[in-house]
């Protein structure tokens, strides 16, 4: 049985692109969420006037990769230190936000939040903003599977996606769909 996980951490198309890579995760959805307006678009959002975030709604088999691991890609991806902003990424849509669908999820979130803040991953607190899920609205069709598509002809994928792609690979070998 597949389950959903709901993740902000700048860029959807980032996000996208580690987690296709992700053994257990069935499909990935870049969209919007958190907002106050119905099915924004793109320059909506970017605008950020909608409150939503860019995210990623993944599906997912727990049998093959629980959503603490998923949780623990999450935080090393991106940074989680930086409100409202990942690089030269800047507004609300791109916060650091993990939205909830169950009690389970929202207890595994904290506990994450709580244990990588005692563990001292990070130089800074993390600012990850946890809360349930709300509606999500797809992303447009251009903004699927975009780095799949479009690769490293573009250089904000060069420059920003590969490498958090290659960290991925290094650091969670185990979790790669395709070794």
């Amino acid at each position: 049985m597949s389950e959903i996980a709901t993740l902000a951490g700048g860029c959807f198309w980032c996000l996208e692109a580690v987690y296709n890579d992700v053994k257990g995760v069935d499909k990935v959805v870049s969209g919007y969420m958190g907002g106050h307006v119905a099915n924004p678009s793109y320059e909506q959002v970017c605008g950020a006037r909608t409150g939503h975030a860019e995210v990623v709604q993944v599906s997912f088999d727990p049998a093959q990769v629980s959503y603490a691991d998923l949780l623990k890609i999450f935080f090393v991806i991106h940074d989680p230190t930086t409100r409202n902003r990942q690089g030269n990424d800047v507004g609300p849509q791109y916060r650091s936000a993990i939205f909830w669908h169950d009690e389970a999820q929202r207890v595994t979130a904290t506990d994450t939040v709580a244990e990588l803040t005692r563990e001292a991953w990070f130089n800074a607190p993390i600012v990850t903003e946890l809360a349930a899920a709300t509606t999500f609205w797809p992303a447009e069709d251009d903004h699927q599977g975009y780095y799949a598509r479009v690769g490293n002809a573009n250089p904000y994928c060069s420059f920003v996606i590969t490498p958090k792609v290659q960290k991925f690979r290094k650091t969670f070998a185990t979790l790669l769909k395709r070794p």
